[in-house]
């Protein structure tokens, strides 16, 4: 297919010159678009395919039957082609422009960001593509092809509570960028993701590359923090995801071959380069072949134990304390937490114990880095796996299985579920040397102990990025 001018196109289809100039001018062509302020037409647009006939409502709902998938799915090779394939299908033109964020792994720091504790964080050369267009008259319409039916709201009229699909994280994005600035310009948008989703951050992913989009077409400027900030408020008060800002600090800060170390009580964090005398490695990812959704897993109570917790800690020593919303167990000292562990509940205590040992391999693991051990850092993140199983007490059977595979495997050199733990994906630092042989006795071990999931189960080798650059 090839476009061909206005002129052309009257010999073509015989028809008066000025006659399609109007219908191109007033988008009543199929596929028609500008392209030097001169119209454009597809030399495959059916004769005078109207968009106001019956024969235009009929090509269109052909289209969206093809495009809108039924099931989760992702593209790993040319998410970013696809999702424009799709938009200049749904828009008939093409988009602006695309837009990236990467998704983030967590090697070791994991369920301690939302009570101020320390994080370590790759972004990884996988993420969320948008394919997007302005909307002067500030409706938003977005359509991901990882989830069927589209989603439309004005930057004005945003629903004030969830509507339990996949696009309330843009809703809530939405009204935390309003809540900022003036907004008066929307979108339409095609989201396209590169790999399953779940434990990756592709809500923080998409939530990111959404409001930049929006910022770029707004003339709005957001700094680093602010992005951060923004969209974390998204999940936190929208969808109601008690989550930190491990996610969000991941996908914005990270640089390659570099590790991010940051402090979420203050928010300074340090960018530290691979020594040049660290071993080969790599990054894999070990999908289980089942989803998860944080706001229907046991996430955020999981967040209110350990809340509680540094409460109760703070009551029984003395502390002052105020909003159980604001007490964090950062501000309780780890003498406080041994000296009166023994009165907390059982489950608060195990909490606390995953928070107090996770800042310590945090700062161990952070050492390691520097001194180029790969072997001693692939060590505490299968520590870090471990506590979050025995103390954090997530982790699903499926993702458990794999953990343990890992841990017995030669050639990892340490490894973790990733994200919240319930569903979703295990990630492992990994020897190149075994790769292969890494990947196929995962595989074989897993599907031997779950053959019901071979067609959804997968696996991935990534390498560490830089975070989204800012429009």
């Amino acid at each position: 297919m090839k476009d061909i001018n206005i002129k052309k196109t009257a010999e073509i289809w015989n028809i008066p010159e000025v006659y399609i100039s109007m219908l191109c001018e007033e988008r009543r062509i199929f596929g028609t678009k500008k392209v030097d302020r001169l119209g454009v037409i597809p030399d495959s647009s059916p004769k005078q395919l109207d968009v106001k006939a019956k024969e235009y409502s009929t090509h269109i709902q052909s289209i969206n039957s093809c495009i809108t998938p039924f099931a989760p799915c992702y593209t790993e090779v040319g998410a970013d082609i696809e999702a424009i394939k799709a938009f200049e299908q749904i828009y008939m033109r093409s988009p602006v422009d695309t837009a990236f964020t990467p998704y983030r792994i967590c090697p070791i720091g994991a369920h301690s960001d939302h009570n101020l504790g320390k994080i370590t964080g790759f972004a990884i050369d996988k993420g969320i593509h948008i394919a997007y267009g302005p909307k002067q008259n500030g409706v938003i319409e977005i359509q991901s092809l990882q989830f069927p039916k589209r989603a439309q709201w004005h930057v004005s009229s945003i629903p004030e509570e969830k509507q339990y699909d996949w696009a309330d994280h843009l809703r809530g994005a939405t009204i935390a960028l309003k809540n900022r600035y003036a907004l008066n310009v929307g979108l339409c948008a095609v989201i396209n993701g590169e790999l399953p989703i779940g434990g990756l951050s592709s809500s923080a992913a998409i939530i990111i590359t959404f409001l930049n989009i929006l910022c770029m077409l707004n003339g709005i400027k957001l700094t680093d923090k602010e992005l951060i900030l923004t969209a974390m408020e998204a999940e936190n008060k929208y969808v109601g995801v008690s989550c930190g800002k491990l996610d969000q600090s991941c996908e914005v800060y990270s640089k390659k071959n570099h590790l991010l170390y940051m402090d979420i009580k203050d928010d300074s964090y340090e960018l530290i380069p691979q020594s040049h005398n660290m071993k080969p490695w790599k990054i894999a990812i070990f999908f289980s072949g089942l989803e998860r959704s944080l706001t229907s897993s046991r996430f955020n109570m999981r967040v209110d134990e350990l809340r509680s917790a540094a409460y109760a800690l703070k009551a029984f020593s003395g502390m002052e304390y105020s909003k159980f919303s604001e007490t964090n167990l950062r501000d309780v000292p780890v003498e406080v937490y041994h000296e009166y562990k023994d009165k907390l509940p059982e489950n608060w205590r195990k909490r606390a114990e995953h928070w107090y040992t996770e800042f310590v391999r945090v700062e161990a693991g952070v050492e390691a880095w520097r001194k180029g051990d790969i072997e001693e850092f692939g060590k505490l993140c299968f520590e870090s796996g471990k506590s979050s199983i025995d103390n954090w007490e997530t982790g699903s059977p499926e993702l458990i299985k794999i953990y343990d595979i890992m841990t017995k495997t030669e050639g990892i050199y340490g490894g973790r579920f990733s994200g919240a733990g319930f569903k979703g994906c295990c990630i492992a630092l990994i020897n190149p040397d075994f790769e292969e042989s890494v990947l196929q006795k995962v595989k074989r071990e897993y599907l031997k102990a779950f053959p019901n999931l071979e067609s959804r189960y997968s696996s991935h080798i990534c390498y560490t990025a830089d975070g989204v650059k800012l429009g």
